[in-house]
């Protein structure tokens, strides 16, 4: 912290007084103070040694050997304006607010001589649009069913996270989408039940060594079909990561958010949500029980702004838990239609590949459908009648592709159409009450990055 007392003087003390002070700041200069704080000028040991050599004494009032018309900056000024001073004409220079106050100082030594800038990690993580495979990245599928593939890809909608540490060990998390405040005074009062459960298991499973606060943000709805689970942890991991001197890779938070929400949490899920979101952009996922690989589609930037104008996104307004539609696929996992339904989600996987690779989107929009079809066969609790009626207004009115994204249920409906089609779809949907967007497609992953509050 700036001590004032010892770099500002008052203009009625002695010449002694200001000795003393400059043998303390070592800055060679004083600033002088009038009644009130305001600072009218500046005095420096050169000064003084010449207006005794004059034959003052040091009883008199500094105020004989103040210079009024002395170097400074406004509060807020720009730090190379500042260097420029320091460059150019003087060795101090005084920080002065509104009022002339002073609030700061600046030598060539000590540019700064208040408070640090305080220091926050931040992070943002895309959510995933699928295309096909869902289901195939199911752990108790692809281990019995020679492996399975998916394609996804990012968009431009975010879970937000900002980290701060604190210099104790208290803990406070706080979720703007749940309007929920957890607080505990360390990590192992933090618990890991009850509110904001998932936030805690990724903290619990970072097991920072520091007290902290987090806020936790997200552009959409919970139960939205868009990998959102995964996308929040991933965020919140990369904000602890800017804080590591050996940071995880992009594989390493990927597993991490994984571990978090299906082992610590026993939340079952398939594995493509947390690729997704740290990787970003076009991927082609394949999954073994030995390794998971994470290959990116290059596309030409035309392809995917084609794909961007044909894809709306519909939100039923229905919420769902992934969590019991994925137990239930694992107890038909095995049934003769389950089998036949996911071998051919992945063949479709292949084929829509080669077609976006190539541009041909119409064959790309009626393979989705037909994904889309077979991922209904893998468990009921995929879709309902209100969800078909859906389906099939939409299809009605323009629509040649259609799907749930996300383990089904509710959420996001994404529907392919043709040109000149778009807007009279947009319109029936609206109509029946649902919400209609675009899409833009994110190239990057998961970002973070350092953020200091400068005064």
């Amino acid at each position: 912290m700036l001590d004032r007392t010892v770099v500002t003087i008052a203009e009625t003390e002695t010449i002694e007084e200001a000795f003393r002070r400059l043998n303390v700041n070592k800055l060679g200069i004083l600033f002088a103070e009038e009644v009130g704080g305001r600072v009218v000028g500046a005095v420096t040991d050169g000064d003084i040694r010449r207006k005794l050599l004059d034959g003052s004494s040091i009883r008199e009032q500094v105020a004989t050997c103040v210079n009024r018309n002395f170097v400074w900056a406004r509060a807020g000024a720009p730090r190379e304006q500042i260097l420029k001073l320091l460059d150019q004409r003087v060795h101090v220079v005084p920080i002065l607010d509104s009022e002339h106050h002073l609030v700061d100082v600046f030598s060539r030594d000590l540019f700064q001589l208040g408070d640090e800038n305080e220091v926050f990690a931040r992070a943002r993580s895309p959510v995933r649009v699928s295309f096909s495979g869902g289901g195939t990245d199911l752990t108790h599928y692809f281990v019995d069913n020679d492996g399975g593939a998916v394609i996804n890809a990012t968009i431009a909608m975010y879970a937000h996270a900002t980290l701060r540490r604190r210099n104790d060990k208290s803990i406070r998390i706080y979720s703007h989408d749940f309007k929920q405040t957890v607080e505990a005074a360390n990590l192992a009062e933090l618990g890991g039940e009850g509110d904001l459960a998932l936030i805690k298991s990724v903290v619990r499973l970072i097991k920072p060594s520091y007290g902290f606060d987090l806020e936790v943000s997200a552009d959409f709805p919970v139960g939205s079909g868009l990998g959102g689970s995964a996308v929040v942890s991933s965020a919140i991991i990369g904000c602890f990561n800017e804080f590591r001197s050996d940071q995880w890779d992009r594989h390493e938070i990927a597993e991490m958010a994984f571990q978090a929400e299906r082992l610590m949490l026993n939340i079952p899920g398939g594995w493509q949500d947390q690729y997704a979101t740290v990787f970003g952009g076009f991927n082609h996922m394949e999954f073994f029980s030995d390794q998971n690989t994470i290959v990116p589609l290059r596309l030409e930037p035309n392809i995917i702004a084609e794909l961007e104008e044909s894809l709306i996104l519909c939100y039923t307004g229905l919420s769902r838990d992934s969590g019991a539609i994925h137990r239930d696929q694992k107890t038909q996992h095995r049934s003769d239609e389950a089998v036949a339904a996911a071998a051919r989600q992945k063949e479709v996987t292949r084929e829509i590949r080669r077609h976006l690779l190539r541009g041909q989107l119409l064959d790309c929009g009626r393979l989705i459908d037909e994904a889309w079809h077979s991922k209904r066969r893998l468990s009921p609790a995929i879709s309902s009648d209100e969800l078909d009626s859906i389906y099939d207004l939409a299809k009605a009115n323009g629509a040649i592709a259609g799907k749930l994204l996300g383990a089904g249920g509710g959420g996001y409906f994404m529907f392919f159409v043709r040109p000149f089609e778009r807007y009279p779809l947009i319109t029936v949907l609206q109509e029946k009450g649902f919400r209609c967007s675009r899409l833009a497609f994110e190239a990057n992953g998961l970002r973070t990055w350092k953020s200091r509050i400068r005064n």
